[in-house]
């Protein structure tokens, strides 16, 4: 079952609703519906139209260690450690609380992919600069812009979690 905010169904808890500014190297949860957290980390923050489906949009990474602790095991917040494709999303996650913010810790190279990749809806490939790519590379998420009802359907498919039904 999950959990509602106004007339939107969901399977991640309400946290802490923030409107404090993103700054990439954040670390934020989400709460699940067995009271277990995922982790996610801010990459990019207010991207500019030419880098990002649309301006504004932040690139997160959503991460496969799930706990039952309210902080992450840092050594597990590693790019070979994803449970979702990185995406594109917009601050209502924050704002509504579902996704609040942790901790941060500046970004190292180690931190990154080495490639990301982004699939179009025509079938092509970019990076995350919107550069075209030769190929799929793998993880490789949807140019588009995410909210907080997409990254629910990602992680929950992801940990094969029933889907909320709208």
């Amino acid at each position: 079952m999950g959990y509602m905010q106004g007339e939107v169904r969901t399977n991640m808890q309400v946290l802490k609703p923030s409107h404090k500014r993103l700054v990439a190297g954040d670390v934020f949860r989400v709460g699940l519906p067995d009271a277990s957290f995922i982790f996610g980390r801010v990459i990019r923050v207010d991207l500019p139209r030419e880098s990002a489906p649309v301006p504004g949009a932040n690139l997160v990474y959503g991460y496969r260690q799930r706990i039952d602790s309210s902080e992450p095991d840092l050594a597990a917040l590693t790019p070979d450690e994803l449970l979702i494709p990185p995406l594109f999303i917009n601050r209502l996650p924050w704002s509504r609380g579902y996704f609040e913010t942790v901790l941060h810790l500046p970004l190292k190279r180690t931190d990154l992919l080495a490639q990301l990749c982004f699939r179009r809806s025509n079938g092509t490939y970019l990076d995350e600069n919107g550069e075209p790519l030769r190929a799929e590379r793998q993880p490789c998420g949807t140019w588009g812009l995410n909210s907080f009802r997409t990254f629910d359907d990602e992680i929950s498919e992801a940990l094969r979690i029933p889907l909320v039904s709208e």
